[in-house]
């Protein structure tokens, strides 16, 4: 009997077997689980997409950062830029001033010494025609300009007191005029100096504005470029929100018939098991309870344990110091020109130089100080070492060039015929000075600090 009720509960265990895994639900979970990998594969190609699509808009969010920063640059060198301009214009109307009233007063003068020269011319006169001093008569005969024979008359002793008090104020008048003559020169010279830093102010100014078009040109398009790439990773992302979305509504669905085939192949294999047991029990009245039999559940295995590796982080090496001939490359590209700049810290932070200011700057990351920085200019630093030879020259020395006046622009050479400065339409940059302008601007003057 007992081996009856074993091969019966043996009988009703797997046809509860069979209608738990049937063939149709074997193919059903199969499916599911190619259709998930391929999504999962596909996913991964497009998370890669976007992750390089990212590295992208990060590079290029720096760059325009960088461009942004350097237009910034450009515009207040360009206000600084106009300031100075203003200014040499009123200088220059100033000076007009004071050179006028200069010619104003040396014409007075001039009239004052030709009413001396008459008079003085009379007095000789009046002395040839009485028979006066032979000396004098000789001063004035002898003489080869009206200048010189002054000079002569106030060597003469025997000259009456009279002549000789208009002789010493015409004298003085005369010592005046040329005092004048030599201050109207020494502005006008000036003036023409000026005029001549407002025109090639007005050259660098033209070449600053058109690269910060240029550069806003650039910006923009770079934006555009941007903004594409933006919409291109926001629609591949809908796309794959919506991939993800339908294969979770699909898991979450066969999970369901899953778990209602399961119930329902539970109740049947139940209904099937009482069924069996309620014959069993028919045939079995007189027979003893049936021991029951348990089912050991298979003990969890142990999840493996994942291991994990630290790495260690590595520290970047220490920069090498930097001689005074590649200090300022980090201003290249980062830099704006300014007549004036670099003098206050305020400057210096924001990149703004002119061409001597720089110069101070880069010895002065190197540990030499060429004087004081509010004073600094091409004319101190052409003195500040030793004039070598330009066959001699060496990575660090100044180079001089003839710009908008004599030694009106200074820079540090870098080899292979090139140096380094604060250029009046790039900023900081490397120039060659063995072709083209700069070539025709170099001087020869090579100082050695």
């Amino acid at each position: 009997m007992k081996k009856k009720m074993l091969l019966l509960n043996t009988t009703v265990l797997l046809g509860l077997g069979g209608v738990l895994s049937t063939p149709a639900y074997a193919s059903t979970i199969q499916d599911m689980e190619s259709q998930k990998s391929q999504i999962q594969n596909q996913r991964q190609d497009v998370q890669s997409n976007i992750k390089a699509a990212s590295d992208e808009l990060t590079r290029l969010q720096a760059e325009q950062d960088q461009m942004k920063a350097q237009l910034e640059r450009l515009t207040l060198a360009e206000e600084e830029n106009n300031k100075k301009a203003q200014k040499t214009e009123a200088d220059i109307k100033e000076t007009s001033k004071q050179v006028d009233q200069l010619e104003k007063e040396i014409k007075l003068l001039q009239e004052k010494l030709e009413k001396r020269n008459d008079i003085l011319k009379d007095r000789a006169r009046s002395m040839q025609e009485s028979g006066g001093n032979v000396e004098y008569l000789q001063v004035l005969l002898g003489s080869s300009s009206f200048g010189d024979f002054v000079d002569r008359a106030l060597a003469v002793s025997t000259i009456v007191d009279a002549d000789r008090g208009i002789l010493t104020e015409t004298k003085n008048m005369q010592d005046e005029l040329k005092t004048k003559q030599a201050d109207v020169k020494s502005k006008l010279a000036s003036l023409e100096d000026m005029k001549a830093e407002l025109d090639e102010m007005t050259v660098q100014l033209a070449a600053q504005k058109k690269q910060k078009d240029a550069l806003a040109k650039e910006l923009k398009d770079k934006e555009a470029k941007n903004e594409e790439l933006k919409a291109s990773l926001q629609s591949k992302d809908s796309s794959l929100a919506n991939e993800q979305s339908t294969l979770e509504q699909n898991i979450k669905d066969q999970k369901a018939a899953e778990e209602a085939a399961r119930k329902a192949a539970r109740k049947a294999a139940e209904q099937a098991a009482k069924e069996a047991a309620k014959k069993a029990a028919e045939q079995a009245q007189k027979a003893a309870a049936a021991p029951s039999e348990k089912a050991d559940s298979p003990s969890p295995k142990a999840a493996p344990k994942a291991s994990s590796n630290d790495v260690a982080p590595t520290s970047a090496p220490a920069p090498k110091a930097s001689n005074v001939a590649t200090v300022g490359n980090r201003w290249i590209g980062n830099s704006a020109y300014v007549f004036g700049g670099g003098r206050s810290q305020s400057d210096i932070n924001h990149g703004l130089f002119d061409c001597s200011s720089f110069v101070h700057w880069a010895y002065s990351q190197v540990g030499v100080n060429l004087g004081p920085l509010g004073s600094v200019s091409t004319e101190t630093l052409k003195h500040a070492g030793t004039q070598v030879s330009s066959s001699q020259m060496q990575p660090g020395d100044l180079v001089f060039f003839d710009t908008y006046k004599k030694d009106g622009h200074v820079g540090i050479y870098v080899g292979g015929g090139k140096f380094i400065g604060a250029q009046s339409s790039t900023g900081v940059a490397i120039a060659n000075m063995s072709s083209g302008y700069w070539k025709q601007k170099f001087n020869g003057r090579v100082v050695r600090i």
